[in-house]
């Protein structure tokens, strides 16, 4: 009864559920009632459009996810033990950027040292991993401090990788391509694109900076349609430097003069963390440190670079910018 409820708040439709489910509508809404009698409260309402739940309901809702998740877990760990594999898969969340290149390379050097392990890798933004490693759905997440910044939480432990210099990319025939760091005043005439709403607060923020406006006047769905319409000489953007490796060939990348930054960060559960999270934040920093740039001296649209994280901001999660 409980997967069921929880069916059906998440589709917001009992014959929805029902399908889902591959149960009956008629006996999705009486497994909703056997439950609201055994609890003696209402916990959903009819409207037009499908089902709500009452205020009841959420709070149970809530409650009966974390129940039934850690009962998934608890039939995928004796599962894995019948099957000759001891040890739980890696589930790994990542900003779509550090998901673009720093986390596989991560996970080979993981499997490298480490030998076989099973592991999977969800993208998504950093409040979003946050939730899910709280709700027990990832190992571990490797996040941003960006904007609007992740809260401390007692449940998770939070160690630093580095941080990442943003860079300004431009198609190839761009005026700007191959030169050296760029002022922001520079680029002040420029027709700008963003995917979300923190990386558009990081360059607004640094162009105010500047004492200029940025336009950014065309919005995309996600980075791999930002970058499409930079390639396509519509636009340019603000990127995470860590994208150097990962960028698409007709596309360059210009640094900034005194350009904006952001912390990256690792985020684990402090109770039963997964056994293989100690030995991927070894390599998650040795990943960082072979991505960031050996100089910002030039613009050329080289990707590649090395050297060390430096040392933690003072004050963490101060929002620098979402990717």
């Amino acid at each position: 009864m409980w997967r069921t409820f929880v069916t059906v708040c998440r589709l917001g439709s009992l014959s929805a559920a029902a399908a889902e489910l591959n149960h009956t509508q008629s006996a999705v809404s009486r497994q909703i009632s056997g439950l609201e009698r055994q609890l003696g409260v209402a916990l959903v309402r009819r409207h037009a459009r499908g089902v709500r739940p009452t205020p009841a309901g959420e709070i149970f809702q809530r409650h009966a996810l974390a129940t039934l998740r850690e009962a998934d877990r608890a039939v995928r760990a004796v599962r894995d033990f019948r099957d000759g594999a001891p040890v739980r898969p890696l589930a790994v969340g990542a900003t779509p950027s550090l998901a673009a290149g720093i986390v596989p390379q991560a996970i080979r050097g993981l499997l490298e040292r480490s030998g076989p392990v099973r592991w999977s890798l969800l993208p998504g933004l950093s409040a979003h991993l946050h939730d899910r490693v709280i709700a027990g759905d990832l190992d571990v997440a490797v996040v941003t401090d960006a904007p609007p910044g992740l809260p401390h939480d007692p449940r998770l432990e939070r160690r630093f990788l580095g941080t990442d210099e943003m860079v300004v990319v431009l198609p190839l025939g761009h005026p700007r391509a191959g030169q050296g760091p760029v002022a922001m005043r520079a680029l002040a005439d420029e027709t700008w694109v963003e995917d979300n709403d923190g990386s558009a607060a990081l360059l607004r923020r640094q162009a105010a900076r500047a004492e200029v406006t940025a336009r950014i006047d065309l919005a995309a769905a996600d980075l791999h349609g930002k970058l499409a319409l930079v390639a396509a000489g519509h636009a340019i953007a603000l990127v995470p430097g860590v994208l150097r490796r990962a960028l698409r060939a007709d596309v360059a990348t210009v640094p900034l003069v005194d350009p904006p930054t952001r912390g990256l960060y690792t985020l684990t559960p402090r109770q039963d963390p997964h056994p293989a999270t100690a030995a991927l934040f070894e390599q998650l920093t040795t990943a960082c440190g072979e991505a960031r740039p050996t100089s910002t001296s030039s613009g050329s649209p080289a990707r590649a670079g090395g050297g060390t994280p430096s040392s933690p901001p003072e004050k963490p999660y101060v929002g620098r910018g979402e990717a």
